[in-house]
């Protein structure tokens, strides 16, 4: 199929001989669509002149609290036009329907940037310049079509409490069509149809009642988690994909099976396919048409995928064997990867502009740009027409021919309504502990003013109660500000795929609140209301109900507006305090209308508080009589004091206010008006939203540490003033030199840590679910142990389990240390390198690592020999140029390799005595940073460290520095554990012995992931053949050799006793320090809280102006104080999503 509708310059690809196992459903779905009168919806894209520019990424200094408000800094700052950068220049290229172009690139060269444009998504780049036609549309035509060019972005963005099968339909039921298939009775058959082919086509069946989960929630593996995204943006039915980087954190054998998945889809339905990966082995390689090299922006090989790489070789670069075509095309941008054949030390292009140069001079190029007429060709003109019909049949016939969603809009509202049931549902106990929270409160409030009497001297208790009722739900609404940060990623994504408009989700959340705020207010207004002693009556009280229920309803739909109209958090929560802090003084409670000073008054006018207050105390107060005690006789003045002037009526106590019984129903529309304008501007400024596609990851520096940076980036520049000398020449001495004293001030191991007959399980809904199955293993000091496995296997979790880090479930066997139980020092004297990276971002890279030395090596080593062994390790990880550098959030600081390298430096300078743990260290990087990532682990085993590492998809090379593998099967059970051997020579004789060949110049790493869980299983059950096998027994019998061996000696790690390394009280000093020092450098929290603080008392001084000394002002003063209360429900709000990220 490709070959016939694709570019006719290119060589037919061969024939994988084991196709996905699908296709022969795919092909009869294309086989009923033709039958059914549904036109191919084929496009092709084609681009060239492409150049994409956006704000420099080079380093900026970061103000702290004291530099921020120096005013030559800010004059130079306003003088200073920020930096443009070039991040794609003249990319050029054409994929035609049923084609795949792959686009390679070290990270930073342009590749999610190339797939963004190719995507249409170019908000967030300064300047986009260049042609970019689908079919024989332009950019701006296609807007229109925008679900049907899609982009799956390298992170999974879910709702974390979701399942998977929720999650799935979700999608599907917004990208059904209104036009079904023959065969199909009903939209239903066909949306489940769907669901049980994607489920099915990304090997995630069994995950269908599993929760997507994150860093917080336990649910699906990242790999599983991956394979979901994959799935979902598979439902949007398209017929242009970019994919980005889409096999990050899958195993090679399932990374290799979803290339094929799409291989399949792209022959068959005729797709336009473009993905970029990191890390690609010549299997996926194989599977593609065409490939794109990027440098810096820099587009230096564009053509078919078999002749990138006799192009290169003919330059001068050398293939080494078993190399992955991938990682050889992207490595001849790297000085430090590239190897030069003899010869060619002096002609072969040192950098991209020589390069692309070569390019451009060749066949290939001349041969590749006469593809470039593709948009005003006859086929393209016509395959566009039948593309646009096919959308039209597929959109339901009340949407407009301009809309790109599928499914009429009450729909896309009854979607999300069901949406947003199953994520309260998901996180019951928050929703439970809400509930139950309001109940108290009202508890509280109920016995704070219990049983007021119907006197004077009750005026103030139920107007205060009534007071309590709105101010409190206010705060609950407060909350909307956070939601709508946290949700906006996900409805980003829902809209590049055209699922649903943004005004549906809002009318959703405000349908789908109505049934909780009922439920919340009910259960509230009971309580309080007949503890109080309010009017009883039905009419009083089911009033006083429907006015909080109103109120509710509005105050929420104000702060969701707030959130919605800001783009930052930070914005949005100190808005939201200031609002919060004008509404609740300005309701009529605190300061009487009367007593308002001029210049405030009309926020009184414009507070819905104001008006809900009104219709509280109109309520309550109407047609009563109401006698005057104590001192609380009302009116008051001479003659009042009389027996038949001791009471008054309720309407002469709201007047005096202000108020009047004819207000309440006025006030109660003018409360429902608020909330609809409150809508209007969510939904308004919903759809404006602009997602931002980063434009780079700027490095920040403190302002404070400016001068250090400086230093060492001159020290930097003097160490590379060779870098112009002939690749191949090596200068050896000063850095072997250097080499041997780091490894010489290294930490060596002389412990053994084993487990033996290890298994884990834990509970779920449908019983006890094994991860681990009877696993067992060891590691010794100057070993580096590969943990591999399919994804879902159970590496992190028997990595965690290890580690002593699972704090649910049952674990079986043991885990010990010299043949003993654990220590009590365990968890510090064994590094744990997580793969989320997870770091202060306002700490610099030196400041982490010192936290890290001086919190966890032992009491008994001097705070220089600590700081002494941090410099070991900057040195060691090569991070001297990043130490003064901030390590900051992913996108807005180091980038995704320099993070992991600060994740393993933060645990090597633990000085870890036992075992050192890594988990996934090189997801999401490509080939080359992968190499250098692993080859951090590899000196340290070799100078006598333990190291096991969990990996996915090394390449031959990666896989070659690993001493031993432990492999996974499904359902955490061992498929092999032993040697490696040189060039895998001993694990593939255990596979070939029984029966799995691993054919000449194919990576091991993958064949063995393929032959356990992929296509090469020949249907065995690998786990039950290690158990039979005679290297399993002799695995049993050297691990009891060790463990007997290892107790009969004296423990080689010496236990002190002590779970913390340091003090508690130095513990505190240096966790006080670094709080100090992060929130003096969070310039936006501490401005935040500045204004808040001002303003609240800037506010309160001009409301509460020149305060007499009568009784009444008395009261007044009493208020001016209690008002102050009211700037921490800002502080809080702003407070929580800070919490959680630290």
């Amino acid at each position: 199929m490709a070959s016939s509708i694709g570019s006719e310059n290119l060589k037919p690809r061969p024939e994988d001989s084991t196709a996905w196992h699908l296709k022969p459903r795919v092909e009869g779905f294309r086989r009923r669509d033709a039958e059914s009168g549904f036109p191919r919806r084929e496009l092709g894209i084609t681009w060239s002149n492409l150049t994409v520019t956006a704000n420099s990424g080079e380093a900026t200094l970061h103000d702290n609290a004291i530099s921020q408000f120096n005013a030559l800094t800010i004059l130079n700052e306003l003088r200073h036009k920020t930096a443009q950068k070039t991040i794609l220049d003249k990319s050029h290229g054409c994929v035609k329907p049923g084609e795949m172009l792959l686009v390679l690139g070290c990270p930073g060269s342009g590749c999610t940037t190339l797939l963004n444009i190719l995507a249409n998504q170019r908000h967030g780049y300064a300047s986009v310049t260049g042609d970019v036609h689908y079919g024989s549309m332009d950019a701006t035509e296609a807007e229109r079509y925008r679900g049907q060019i899609v982009l799956n972005s390298e992170d999974e963005i879910f709702f974390p409490s979701l399942t998977v099968s929720q999650t799935m339909d979700f999608a599907t039921r917004l990208k059904t069509p209104f036009h079904l298939p023959n065969t199909i009775s009903s939209k239903e058959e066909l949306r489940k149809e769907t669901l049980d082919f994607l489920l099915q086509s990304m090997a995630i069946e069994h995950t269908a009642g599993t929760k997507i989960g994150n860093e917080y929630i336990r649910g699906v593996s990242g790999g599983e988690r991956k394979r979901v995204s994959i799935a979902e943006c598979l439902t949007t039915r398209g017929s242009v994909y970019c994919w980005d980087n889409s096999t990050r954190g899958l195993d090679a054998s399932t990374a290799l099976e979803y290339t094929k998945a799409i291989r399949t889809l792209t022959d068959v339905l005729g797709l336009t396919t473009i993905v970029t990966l990191y890390q690609a082995g010549n299997g996926i390689y194989n599977l593609f048409d065409k490939v794109l090299v990027l440098d810096r922006g820099r587009q230096i090989f564009y053509g078919p995928s078999q002749e990138a790489r006799p192009f290169a070789e003919e330059l001068g670069f050398v293939c080494r064997d078993g190399a992955n075509v991938a990682d050889f095309l992207t490595g001849t941008t790297v000085p430090t990867e590239r190897k030069i054949r003899k010869g060619f030390e002096d002609t072969f292009p040192r950098n991209g502009e020589a390069f692309q140069n070569a390019y451009e001079a060749s066949p290939i190029y001349s041969k590749m740009i006469s593809e470039y007429d593709y948009p005003s060709t006859d086929a393209a003109r016509q395959r566009t027409r039948l593309f646009q019909q096919g959308v039209t049949l597929d959109k339901d016939h009340q949407l407009s021919d301009s809309s790109p969603l599928t499914v009429r809009f009450l729909s896309q509202i009854k979607a999300y309504i069901i949406r947003q049931y199953q994520i309260i549902w998901g996180d019951k106990i928050t929703f439970f502990t809400k509930q139950l929270t309001v109940l108290v409160q009202a508890l509280i409030a109920g016995s704070l003013f219990y049983d007021a009497p119907d006197t004077s001297a009750g005026l103030f208790v139920k107007s205060g109660a009534m007071f309590f009722a709105i101010m409190f739900n206010t705060l609950l609404a407060m909350s909307e500000v956070t939601d709508s940060f946290t949700g906006r990623p996900v409805l980003a994504k829902h809209r590049s795929f055209a699922l649903l408009h943004p005004a549906a989700y809002c009318f959703a959340q405000i349908t789908a609140d109505i049934p909780f705020v009922l439920f919340q207010i009910s259960g509230f207004s009971l309580v309080l209301y007949f503890m109080v002693g309010l009017t009883m009556t039905a009419g009083s009280f089911f009033t006083f109900w429907i006015i909080l229920v109103t109120t509710t309803m509005c105050m929420t739909a104000l702060f969701r507006a707030i959130g919605a109209v800001f783009s930052t958090f930070d914005k949005a929560s100190k808005v939201s305090g200031l609002v919060l802090i004008a509404t609740v003084l300005y309701n009529g409670y605190m300061i009487p209308k009367p007593k308002m000073h001029p210049w405030f008054v009309w926020i009184f006018w414009i507070n819905p508080l104001a008006y809900a207050f009104d219709a509280l105390m109109s309520n309550e107060f109407h047609g009563k009589e109401i006698p005057c005690v104590g001192p609380n006789l009302v009116p008051v003045g001479p003659g009042y004091d009389q027996p038949d002037h001791q009471s008054c009526t309720g309407e002469n106590y709201l007047e005096s206010m202000s108020y009047g019984h004819s207000h309440l129903w006025r006030n109660l529309g003018v409360l429902w008006a608020w909330w609809a304008l409150f809508a209007f501007v969510t939904v308004a400024a919903t759809s404006n939203w602009r997602f931002s596609a980063p434009g780079g990851s700027p490095q920040r520096v403190p302002r404070e540490r400016s001068k250090k940076f400086r230093l060492g980036m001159a020290d930097e520049e003097s160490a590379n003033t060779e870098k112009n000398r002939p690749a191949n020449e090596i200068v050896e001495s000063e850095q072997s030199a250097k080499t041997a004293y780091e490894d010489n001030a290294l930490v060596r191991n002389t412990s053994v840590f084993t487990w033996q007959n290890l298994s884990y399980t834990v509970k779920t809904p449908a019983g006890d679910r094994t991860l681990l199955d009877n696993v067992q293993g060891w590691v010794k000091p100057g070993m580096l142990g590969a943990l591999m496995g399919a994804s879902g296997a159970g590496k992190t979790t028997l990595l965690d389990v290890l580690a002593q880090r699972k704090t649910e479930g049952n674990i079986r066997g043991s885990i010990m240390v010299d043949g003993r139980p654990l220590p009590v020092s365990f968890q510090r004297s064994a590094g744990y390198c997580e793969q989320l990276d997870i770091h202060e971002p306002y700490a610099t890279v030196r400041e982490a690592l010192e936290f890290s030395a001086i919190l966890r090596q032992p009491r008994d080593v001097s705070r220089s020999e600590k700081l002494a062994y941090v410099d070991t390790i900057i040195n060691l990880l090569e991070l001297d140029d990043l130490e003064n550098t901030l390590i900051g959030t992913v996108g807005a600081g180091l980038s995704v390799e320099q993070r992991k390298r600060v994740t393993i430096a933060v645990e090597l300078v633990s000085k870890p005595s036992i075992l050192i743990f890594l988990d996934e260290p090189t997801s999401g990087l490509d080939g080359q940073s992968a190499f250098n990532t692993v080859r951090f682990p590899r000196r340290l085993a070799d100078v006598g460290q333990a190291v096991l590492v969990t990996i996915h998809q090394p390449s031959a090379q990666l896989f070659a520095q690993f001493d031993s593998l432990l492999l996974l099967a499904k359902g955490g059970k061992t498929a092999y554990f032993g040697d490696i051997g040189e060039d895998a020579n001993i694990v593939k004789a255990y596979f070939d012995r029984n029966g799995a060949s691993c054919l000449p110049r194919s990576n091991p790493a993958e064949f063995i992931i393929d032959v356990v869980s992929g296509h090469l299983s020949q249907g065995k059950d690998w786990s039950e053949v290690w158990l039979a096998s005679p290297e399993h027994e002799t695995v049993q019998t050297e691990l009891e050799d060790i463990i007997s061996d290892a107790a009969s000696k004296p423990p080689a790690t010496l236990d002190d006793g002590y779970e913390f390394a340091t003090p508690l009280w130095e513990q505190v000093k240096m966790v006080t320090h670094r709080m100090n020092v992060s929130l003096f450098r969070n310039t936006q929290y501490i401005n935040n809280k500045l204004i808040l603080h001002v303003f609240c008392a800037l506010y309160n001084g001009f409301s509460f102006w020149k305060i007499g000394d009568s009784l009444g002002d008395q009261q007044l003063r009493l208020f001016t104080i209690f008002n102050f209360i009211f700037v921490a429900p800002g502080i809080i709000n702003q407070l929580q999503p800070a919490l959680y990220r630290a």
